[in-house]
């Protein structure tokens, strides 16, 4: 949400969210149709705290949102991993993601663990740890380039085997 321009996006949808349970609200489409919002429907938008522009939220929004954070949860990868049988160290896994948002130190750009919910994990990982964890992490700490070479997958590969 925070990447797009909302009013085109919502347009006089926004007079619609004001009060879904008041089931004779409508708006008039180009076609002369009338139209509102079922009360059972539910608009989920997403937005990345990390960039400031949410800060560009207005007030009319927010009052028709309810606004969730959602951090990574390690208890899900596990439990992922464990369903599907991957037979992949994810206890390892969570304990170098931990480290590595210790580094980064900031809530809003914490790494999550999207990029691991994969049934091939085991073959994937030094695929999706250097092209997708790397360019990340080095946009991250361009200014602490020691940091960030505690993250390159030769530095960690090894903590998979142990």
């Amino acid at each position: 949400m925070n990447r797009a321009n909302l009013s085109q996006v919502f347009g006089e949808l926004m007079y619609l969210l004001d009060d879904r349970q008041d089931t004779a609200r409508f708006i008039t489409l180009a076609s002369g149709k009338l139209f509102r919002i079922p009360t059972n429907v539910r608009i989920i938008g997403t937005m990345n705290t990390a960039d400031r522009s949410i800060a560009l939220v207005d007030n009319a929004l927010r009052r028709r949102f309810a606004f969730l954070p959602v951090y990574p949860n390690y208890e899900v990868l596990r439990e992922y991993h464990q369903r599907e049988k991957t037979g992949f160290p994810v206890d390892k896994l969570t304990s170098i993601l931990k480290d590595v948002n210790r580094a980064i130190n900031n809530k809003h750009y914490e790494l999550g663990i999207s990029f691991f919910l994969t049934k091939t994990l085991a073959e994937d990982i030094q695929d999706i740890w250097k092209m997708e964890i790397e360019p990340y992490l080095e946009e991250y700490f361009f200014d602490n380039q020691a940091k960030m070479e505690e993250f390159l997958w030769d530095k960690i590969e090894s903590q998979f085997s142990n």
